[in-house]
């Protein structure tokens, strides 16, 4: 985010502080987390998702955004080739520009014939437990990990947080990942149809890296369109000029998100992997491709 921008500002004093991380040793410790510690480069800070929608939202011309409109299906103009949008409520829109960010379940992804993102044995419970009182603990986001369970927010009776639970607010949701290879080999665009974010690149949590990568996304291909933008007196863009502004920002996401999903993909059969042999073979591979560990957290995107 550029500073001074009205989205850097709207965030301003709404995230929380760097979160406080517990060992799973002897003693548990909380300190300031940065990416690389020792440097205290790469300040990791928790904000809620709500906020950067908010933020971003906030800098849009009234009416921008239409909230409730589930996407069925794309198909083509037989007579302009742009693409058509069935909603599911019964409408049609009619575009020139469609940049699927509809997520895991995309259904613009399913229209450029990806391969469907593949299931990973790690799974994820979220609750919401009840604090009559207060639970005082301050806004730190805390991470416990032990025997290969990572565990978030974890109160001091365990009995309390169990009790107080609502069962229907729980939930168990499996992880999905778009392998490195499909991301390496797949067709991004059709047209002048093309995806961002998840819909592009799902991969695990294991480095952190997936909202980040989006908003590199939203960078980059802001940056390739902008170019071929043009004032009405000066006519319509065609196809031809979309298509290849469209190449442009695939071309220039492509190795960083290759990069990106493989070493996630490393890092996710490492931890879930009980075979030493496994263990062994990918402890190999990151000496060798991820030498620095962390790398990926010093890309530059570029500006607008």
């Amino acid at each position: 985010m550029e500073e001074e921008n009205p989205v850097d500002e709207a965030l301003k004093g709404r995230n929380w502080k760097p979160y406080a991380y517990c060992s799973s040793g002897e003693k548990t410790r909380g300190r300031e987390a940065y990416v690389d510690c020792a440097k205290r480069l790469g300040e990791a800070r928790c904000l809620r998702r709500s906020v950067l929608l908010e933020a971003l939202a906030s800098d849009l011309p009234s009416g921008t955004i239409r909230f409730g409109s589930r996407l069925l299906a794309i198909t083509m103009d037989p007579e302009t080739s742009y693409p058509i949008l069935r909603l599911h409520d019964g409408s049609v829109i009619k575009t020139k520009v469609v940049i699927g960010c509809d997520g895991v379940n995309s259904e613009v992804a399913n229209f450029l014939d990806l391969r469907p993102p593949r299931m990973s044995p790690t799974c994820n419970v979220r609750g919401f437990t009840i604090y009559p009182d207060g639970h005082g603990y301050p806004h730190d986001f805390v991470t416990i990990n032990h025997n290969r369970v990572f565990l978030g927010r974890v109160p001091l009776d365990k009995k309390s947080m169990i009790e107080n639970s609502e069962p229907d607010l729980l939930s168990l949701t499996g992880t999905r990942y778009r392998a490195p290879w499909d991301v390496l080999f797949g067709s991004f665009r059709k047209g002048t149809v093309t995806v961002a974010g998840d819909a592009m690149h799902v991969m695990g949590p294991f480095l952190g890296q997936g909202g980040s990568a989006a908003l590199e996304d939203a960078i980059v291909l802001a940056r390739c369109l902008a170019p071929h933008m043009t004032s009405p007196d000066q006519g319509e863009l065609s196809r031809e000029i979309i298509g290849g502004a469209l190449d442009s920002y695939i071309t220039e996401r492509r190795m960083r998100l290759v990069r990106l999903s493989a070493k996630t993909y490393i890092i996710g059969s490492l931890l879930e992997s009980t075979s030493l042999v496994v263990k062994l073979i990918c402890i190999l591979m990151i000496i060798l491709f991820f030498r620095d560990r962390f790398g990926h957290t010093r890309y530059d995107c570029g500006r607008l």
